[in-house]
């Protein structure tokens, strides 16, 4: 006799609710945690693709994501003399708000120079920037099409795409965006008419607009990372970041505390997950006391009895886990943001489900023993 299987046939439809409920918040967590990773994998998908060895960004910087930086373009060529540096690239990151078809536009938009280190890691349709001017390249995460005008700056000067790619976008799910370092200076550090004639009559230096952001460094084979970064901050007065520090920075500052956040989420509807295990565990066994009297009347070893409801709440608990797995992976192509559900995090949300059913069990199983023979005989 397997009171377990007996109960839940005669329980259909509680059991079902139940396990629906549970895994609809389990669905929740692995949600959480799958947007955690695919944050984690937005941010670094951009430094990753530029294939930086250093990067070289304003003294005492973390780098241009962390932190801002800014520097003087003439920095480029200082640092593509140096020993040891195969190629040097200028670029500047800023985020624009624009408007095209009726629809608001965000994008993280990087200013690069063509031909040297920057820019797009790979097109899926369209061509690369030939134009120093009002070109631009998009992820197709924006919604924007080939030859579609995009208004950017305070003059609203149209920019053309002319390329798209695919999976790139910042820390914040932007879809990022390409063009050429003058358009991007100009849309960052371009000083509007009316401040410039009041700086000037000041006597005052209105603001360069020809500054950027980092530049990024590729260094020749054979050439030491770490002997490169600290001849540019000892000779420059430059920060000169490492790529592998480049992200950890990324994780540590930008995207740490919404992985404290959604690890708070998760722990609250973890709990509520545990709890609803145990409410329905301890509801499910007094409803059977009879039987289990019964049982221990026949001579039924307490073991017997403690495994019919540990089984009970693990079938509960892996039917909840199975449907929460299913809904997400039906749903998650609709998030707004990345979910990249991986195969360890999955290990270690089954093995908390599985703690949780034997914790939940625990109020069930403490009735169970309690339950004396002679009451199968009660009437009642």
């Amino acid at each position: 006799m397997n009171l377990a299987i007996r109960d839940v046939r005669r329980n259909k439809l509680r059991f079902a609710l139940t396990a629906l409920g549970i895994g609809m918040l389990l669905g929740v967590v692995i949600a959480m945690t799958g947007i955690y990773e695919g944050a984690l994998t937005d941010a670094l998908s951009l430094p990753r693709a530029l294939r930086a060895d250093l990067w070289v960004v304003q003294q005492h910087s973390f780098g241009p994501f962390a932190e801002p930086s800014r520097i003087p373009r003439d920095t480029r060529e200082l640092i593509r003399r140096m020993p040891g540096v195969a190629a040097a690239g200028a670029v500047t990151f800023q985020t624009v708000q624009a408007m095209a078809g009726g629809k608001p536009v965000r994008l993280f938009l990087e200013g690069y120079e063509i031909g040297r280190p920057g820019g797009p890691p790979g097109l899926i349709a369209g061509h690369g920037l030939t134009e120093s001017h009002y070109e631009i390249i998009v992820d197709a995460s924006s919604k924007l099409k080939l030859g579609e005008v995009v208004p950017l700056g305070p003059y609203r000067d149209p920019y053309t795409v002319v390329g798209l790619t695919r999976g790139m976008v910042s820390s914040g799910g932007d879809p990022m965006a390409w063009v050429t370092l003058q358009d991007a200076q100009a849309l960052q550090f371009a000083v509007p008419p009316p401040l410039e004639r009041r700086e000037r009559a000041a006597g005052r230096s209105p603001p360069t607009t020809t500054d950027i952001n980092a530049v990024l460094v590729r260094l020749e084979p054979g050439a030491s990372v770490a002997a490169a970064a600290q001849e540019i901050a000892r000779w420059k007065h430059l920060a000169a970041v490492p790529e592998k520090a480049e992200e950890s920075y990324l994780a540590q500052f930008v995207i740490q505390k919404m992985q404290q956040q959604l690890g708070m989420f998760m722990g609250i509807l973890t709990t509520v997950s545990a709890v609803i295990i145990a409410l329905i565990i301890y509801t499910l066994t007094m409803d059977k006391l009879r039987s289990i009297a019964t049982l221990k009347l026949i001579g039924a070893p307490d073991r017997v009895i403690v495994w019919l409801i540990v089984q009970q709440a693990l079938v509960l608990g892996a039917s909840g886990y199975a449907i929460g797995l299913g809904l997400i992976e039906q749903v998650k192509g609709y998030f707004p943001r990345r979910v990249q559900i991986e195969p360890r995090d999955l290990a270690v949300l089954a093995v908390v489900v599985l703690v949780i059913c034997l914790l939940g069990s625990l109020l069930g199983v403490r009735a169970a023993l309690r339950i004396q023979p002679a009451e199968a005989l009660a009437g009642g």
